[in-house]
């Protein structure tokens, strides 16, 4: 097991979850239960320490990755709490919650940092993608006709 993925000895809290697939969350999360929330690409849970706090995981190339094996759900990469007065530290995987150790505040400052920098990376180069695709396609709308009267004309008198 690689040091990020290191449980941690006598961490308390719960080991195991359950998921549930729902169309918006719920007002009140249930204890023990991870709610995904495709249509709004987020999942959400009550922290997982016990602390009773709402812990909401965007799914989003830049934030966390859902995956779905037909039984269980999984979140990568790890859950830290950092906000939280719990400072609660795990990954959720596979329907089992592996306890992680908590990160000192320069650690957590630099990977909010790198996440930060690739959130606007991401956006960046999909903004450059949309920039690209437009001449194409305004290219492509200027040699359609009009209309079947407008294409007739310049058929006819050659505009």
């Amino acid at each position: 097991m690689t040091s990020l993925h290191k449980s941690v000895e006598g961490a308390r809290g719960r080991s195991t979850y359950r998921h549930t697939f729902v169309e918006t969350l719920p007002d009140k999360l249930e204890e023990g239960i991870l709610y995904v929330c495709m249509p709004y690409a987020t999942s959400a849970h009550n922290c997982f320490c016990g602390c009773g706090r709402e812990v909401v995981t965007p799914i989003h190339p830049t934030k966390w990755k859902l995956t779905f094996d037909g039984i269980n759900v999984s979140l990568t990469p790890s859950i830290g709490s950092w906000a939280l007065p719990c400072r609660s530290h795990y990954w959720l995987q596979g329907g089992r919650v592996a306890w992680a150790e908590t990160w000192a505040d320069e650690d957590i400052q630099a990977a909010q940092s790198r996440d930060l920098a690739a959130q606007d990376s991401y956006f960046t180069e999909r903004h450059r993608a949309n920039l690209d695709e437009q001449p194409q396609r305004a290219n492509a709308e200027s040699t359609k006709p009009t209309s079947i009267w407008r294409g007739m004309a310049k058929w006819l008198w050659g505009e």
